[in-house]
This record gives C-alpha cells, structure tokens and sequence, in this order.
C-alpha cells in the first residue's frame, strides 16, 4: 500500500466535533447548512452529491464488513476500510465552497486516485479476461460490491452534473471513476479468491430467448 511521501506537507487536520445534539429542527424548511456556514436547499446539487457519495460509504461499509467475514478477502476488506475514509474525506470537500477550503481540511488528491489504479492493476492480474458481461452473484461480497458500483456511478454522474454549474475539484470525480472501475474488478477478485464462478450474462436465458 502506498505511503504519504511527504507526510508533513500530505496530513489533514484532526477533526475537531462535539456532536451533542442530532436534531437541530433547522432543516425542517428544507435547507441545510454547507461548511462554510451558508444555507442552501437541500436539493441542490452539490448536496444531492455529497449525500450520494455517504450512501455509497455505506454500500462499501457492508461489503467491507462482507469481506471481513471471509479469510481470504483479509486485503480486500483492509482496502475496502481505507476507501470508507477516503468517501469521507472527498464528502468533506465538496460541503466546502472552493473559497472555505483550509489548506489542511481532508480532500481527496491523486495520490488517492493513484493508489485506486494501482489497486485495480493488481486485483485484475489475478482474473482471466471477461468474455461476457457478468451479473451480480455468486457470493454475498460480490453482490455488495456491484451495489456499490452502482452507486457510485450514480454519484460520478450527478458530481459532472453539478460540475457544469459550480466549482467542484477535478480529482473528486476522478476519484469516482475510478472507484467504480475498482469496486467492479473487486467484485470479479472476490468470487475468484473464494473459488467461485462468476455469473455470465446468457441473453437467452431470459423468458423471450428460451425458445419455449
């Protein structure tokens, strides 16, 4: 796993919460609060991305756990825990207007997006090459992960969305692309680690192709 060339130059500030309280009553109107302090709908776009990309944390969280529950996925599971850190830190930037942005504040970089390539290059060295589309199945872990690459496609899209109307960080989406490139090689590596078969896509096994 790649490590922080320059940690004093690469390291995020702690944070810094005191969550007594969970409901505040303020979003009862139907807006809420970005970092910075302004209030905006809670239907505009950067918000409906953010909050996508914490669905999606919680899709890799139970795949995560998923994997934790299968030896063999020991280094899956450890990776699947450090991208849960990194949804976060790519949900805090983007509740952060550009000119709020501390030097310091957790963000993603390409460092992320490096390690997310060089996780897939590794992961699909192991895999025969594809030939036909596969279906979620075959394990529990495989399904979770395919649930999650769907969501974050989701996420990508409404991050380019929002991106033709504001300001949102290059590597933000970046990072989604490749994650869900990843989350899909990752679902391939579960099945195969644990000695699985993968399920193919057999367009005649649908009703209409079944000749009866």
């Amino acid at each position: 796993m790649r490590k922080w060339n320059r940690m004093s130059e690469s390291r995020f500030d702690e944070p810094r919460l005191a969550l007594n309280r969970i409901y505040t009553r303020t979003g009862d109107g139907g807006s809420t609060r970005l970092a910075g302090g302004q209030t905006v709908p809670k239907d505009s776009r950067r918000i409906e991305a953010y909050g996508t990309v914490d669905e999606l944390s919680a899709f890799v969280g139970a795949a995560c756990l998923s994997a934790e529950a299968e030896p063999p996925l020991a280094s899956l599971s450890r990776i699947l825990h450090r991208v849960q850190h990194e949804l976060f830190n790519l949900g805090s930037i983007l509740a952060t207007l550009p000119e709020d942005v501390h030097p310091k504040q957790a963000r993603i970089t390409d460092t992320d997006v490096t390690q997310l390539e060089r996780d897939i290059d590794s992961a699909n060295a192991d895999l025969e090459p594809l030939r036909s589309f596969v279906l979620p199945g075959g394990s529990r872990v495989n399904c979770d992960l395919h649930i999650a690459r769907t969501v974050c496609r989701r996420a990508e899209r409404l991050l380019v969305t929002a991106a033709r109307e504001e300001q949102i960080p290059a590597e933000a989406i970046r990072y989604l692309n490749r994650l869900s490139d990843a989350l899909f090689v990752w679902s391939r590596w579960a099945n195969h680690a644990l000695g699985l078969p993968e399920v193919l896509w057999q367009p005649n096994e649908a009703a209409s192709g079944s000749g009866e």
